[in-house]
């Protein structure tokens, strides 16, 4: 696939020119300082979805705090599976009204427990106090390199493989011998006493109750070994030399071993089998990944944080998406060296978390590192369905919305954490890439599958009620009336309602297209018993039927079906432009009271699919400049604490940062039929990008100049048809090679395209 790409960028390129940019990201997108963080969450990421670091200073020392993916506490969650682990007995306990016990069983055990749990594996350190004072600090996101220049010529660069799990470091320059220093976790020592347990903040180390691990030091090597819950191992293994006088290198690797599963080499094996060219052989292969990472895509805009912090989020969405490894769980491969579980334990949140991770790779153009997200739903599947059996006590397929490394159920406030309609929102990434990749092997082996198994669900958890439409016993929107009797509704909400008819709907699509007839009737059958959304009087959507959009909050569930599920669109004509519009009147006059930096994130998108380029570059923007740390980590509050919300804290996750990116990607290419910048503002006069995918697997670029749209290059990677919304009267065809172009109305242009078409439209 990036041998496709690589060619489609230089076809475009000889095609029409130098008038499109070159797929590369620019030094001014790049993170330079004058300094290092002084906190974890402030340094420098390196990853590639399966190791990462962060690159800072801890009082007088250089710390490097290494962390896997897979390195958990997997024990099961104490007190979670009592008798009355059953959606059925919740129902009985709404309609009875005591719902204290429900909290007790159900909620309690994940604010209370320390684990299950993403936890840290350790940190490197080096005394580089007689180095003086740092001069610059520098992330080359084009390379995914880290240079750290101290002002007596002392040079550090440091880079984590792309496809390897290993870290390189090497010092040039030094006036004396530099030995790393590992730092392993405090999991003995005295816990803090007294005070509410608070899962955002993050427990106590120690209360995993672990033996400490052992530190083995040989010459100019250190083994770490930690064991863990339940037979299951970590080792962080480094090894260094002085290559030449003043030049030292190193590198490190860390291994996990769970005693279920198969063995993996060790971290002290992988550092020894590092390729004998060291650093700069390394670096080679390395650099290379990067650079076919970013021909896949690249923009040019007019609003330099907005260019910036979306290129910034493509070099993290490739440092923490990877086949091979666990998707994006909040903190990725960058837990918090705090001394402290992380934020939430940095599980796998589904009610909105991991989704939102994901939204930025379809349009992005970075679909094989987003099939990640399905290899993990797919190997997990079984423990899904024990689950679906047990909880809901129903066939088909749901998924706990707060999961472990292997999709176990976690607790949480229940109305998302065992929420029903789960798997549908997950549904949802199977249907995007398919329709972004037209891939039917994925459609047929995987797609389709998942979906089915969720629409048996959909229909076997729901009953029809006295006006003959279906809906669940007791249905949520997440977090809306936190986690109180309040928060259940005796009809469906919004929320579950789009999600339900999304499924439906999506299954009886692709059952169609694989020609299973049947199957498409039985979905569009149960679609067409539901009813339609709740609106008020005054058509806007609401959380659910008795209840208005009337309070702040940071979750847009009440809009799922604008965005991102796509069953009310603007295209659709003025009915649905009004509910559009009227609901998002109603949300920008209750205001931004209790939102987080992903509900500015996702207004960006919602604006864009709203065709207001000004209210979508007006969120993106507040997002960017108010809800990140220096290195662009999205921390949830308002860290100007300006009135943007009464949010103020720093937990770090990091759904912000990627819906903010497919937020600057919405406005640019509207992907179903292809419209090229549907939500720019005004005053861009000059835009262009690169490589950007819409549905059906076309490729495009396209560019304005001074106000106007004046080229489109479109590739179709595996044929078929597509409308593009242009004039057809005011384009002529600069090139074309499998693709015939035609009519299509007064304001589109037909293509239809053989595998592997090129078209390129100028204006005439």
């Amino acid at each position: 696939m990036l041998t496709k790409h690589i060619k489609l960028f230089f076809f475009l390129l000889a095609l029409v020119g130098t008038s499109f940019l070159m797929a590369q990201p620019l030094p001014r997108h790049d993170l330079q300082f004058d300094s290092l963080a002084r906190s974890w969450d402030e340094g420098i990421p390196l990853g590639n979805g399966m190791v990462g670091s962060l690159v800072w200073q801890k009082n007088d020392r250089l710390r490097l705090s290494l962390d896997r993916a897979d390195i958990w506490d997997m024990r099961p969650m104490a007190g979670l599976h009592r008798e009355e682990f059953r959606y059925q007995w919740v129902q009985g306990q709404v309609a009875k009204k005591d719902y204290k016990p429900v909290q007790q069983y159900f909620d309690a055990p994940y604010d209370r427990e320390p684990a299950p749990s993403k936890i840290p594996a350790g940190a490197l350190e080096f005394d580089l106090a007689a180095a003086g004072t740092v001069t610059s600090v520098r992330l080359d996101i084009a390379k995914a390199l880290c240079t750290v220049d101290w002002k007596n010529g002392l040079r550090l660069e440091t880079f984590v493989h792309a496809t390897e799990p290993v870290g390189w470091f090497k010092f040039t320059n030094a006036s004396s011998a530099l030995v790393p220093e590992l730092i392993a976790p405090r999991y003995q020592g005295e816990i803090a006493k007294g005070g509410e347990v608070n899962p955002v903040a993050g427990d106590d180390l120690a209360r995993l109750n672990y033996r400490q691990g052992t530190i083995t030091q040989g010459k100019n090597t250190i083994v770490y070994q930690q064991e863990g819950y339940g037979g299951f191992v970590y080792e962080i293994a480094v090894r260094w030399k002085e290559t030449k006088k003043g030049t030292v290198e190193g590198v490190w690797s860390i291994s996990s071993h769970y005693p279920e599963k198969a063995p993996q080499p060790q971290a002290r094996k992988v550092v020894d089998a590092t390729p004998p060219g060291g650093f700069a052989q390394s670096f080679t292969s390395h650099a290379g990944w990067w650079k076919a990472f970013w021909t896949k895509s690249a923009i040019r805009i007019p609003d330099e944080r907005l260019e910036k912090q979306w290129y910034l989020e493509q070099y993290k969405f490739g440092s923490a998406a990877r086949r091979g490894a666990p998707p994006i769980s909040l903190q990725a491969v960058w837990t918090a060296d705090n001394g402290r579980i992380p934020p939430w334990k940095g599980d796998f949140h589904h009610d909105l978390n991991t989704q939102l991770s994901y939204w930025p790779s379809y349009s992005g153009n970075h679909l094989e590192e987003a099939l990640g997200y399905l290899d993990h739903l797919d190997e997990n599947k079984e423990n899904f369905k024990r689950y679906t059996k047990l909880y809901f006590g129903v066939e088909g397929l749901a998924v706990p919305g707060v999961t472990t490394l292997d999709g176990t159920e976690m607790g949480g406030w229940i109305q998302y954490s065992l929420s029903p309609t789960v798997s549908a929102w997950l549904a949802h990434h199977y249907y995007l890439q398919w329709k972004y990749s037209g891939d039917q092997a994925l459609l047929r082996e995987r797609a389709y599958p998942w979906v089915k198994e969720v629409c048996t669900f959909v229909g076997n958890i729901t009953l029809l009620n006295e006006k003959g439409e279906r809906q669940l016993p007791i249905s949520s929107s997440p977090e809306i009336h936190n986690n109180s009797l309040e928060a259940w509704f005796p009809q469906n909400t919004n929320y579950d309602l789009a999600l339900m008819k999304f499924a439906l709907q999506a299954g009886a699509e692709m059952a169609t297209v694989l020609g299973h007839t049947a199957e498409a009737d039985q979905w569009k059958k149960l679609l067409g018993e539901f009813g339609d959304f709740a609106l008020t009087e005054n058509k806007e959507l609401m959380f659910a039927p008795s209840l208005p959009y009337n309070e702040s909050h940071r979750h847009f569930s009440h809009l799922m079906a604008i965005h991102p599920l796509g069953l009310i669109k603007w295209e659709d004509g003025p009915a649905a432009q009004a509910i559009i519009t009227n609901t998002l009147r109603q949300l920008d006059a209750v205001g931004p009271d209790w939102w987080c930096g992903y509900s500015y994130a996702w207004l960006g998108s919602v604006k864009a699919r709203a065709k207001d380029g000004e209210g979508a570059a007006k969120a993106l923007s507040t997002f960017a400049r108010a809800f990140c740390l220096p290195n662009s980590f999205h921390v949830n509050g308002d860290q100007t604490k300006s009135g943007l919300s009464k949010f103020t804290y720093r937990p770090f996750t990091l759904e912000g940062n990627f819906a903010f990116a497919a937020g600057v990607q919405e406005m640019l290419l509207h992907a179903g039929f292809i419209e090229l910048m549907p939500a720019i503002p005004a005053s861009w006069a000059d835009a262009s990008f690169e490589n950007l995918r819409a549905e059906g697997a076309f490729l495009v670029s396209a560019k304005k100049t001074k106000g106007q749209l004046t080229e489109v290059a479109i590739l179709a990677e595996t044929g078929g048809e597509t409308r593009v919304k242009l004039p057809f009267d005011q384009w002529r065809i600069a090139s074309a090679r499998g693709v015939t172009v035609s009519a299509a109305g007064e304001d589109f242009v037909q293509l239809s395209a053989q595998p592997g078409g090129k078209v390129v439209l100028v204006r005439k």
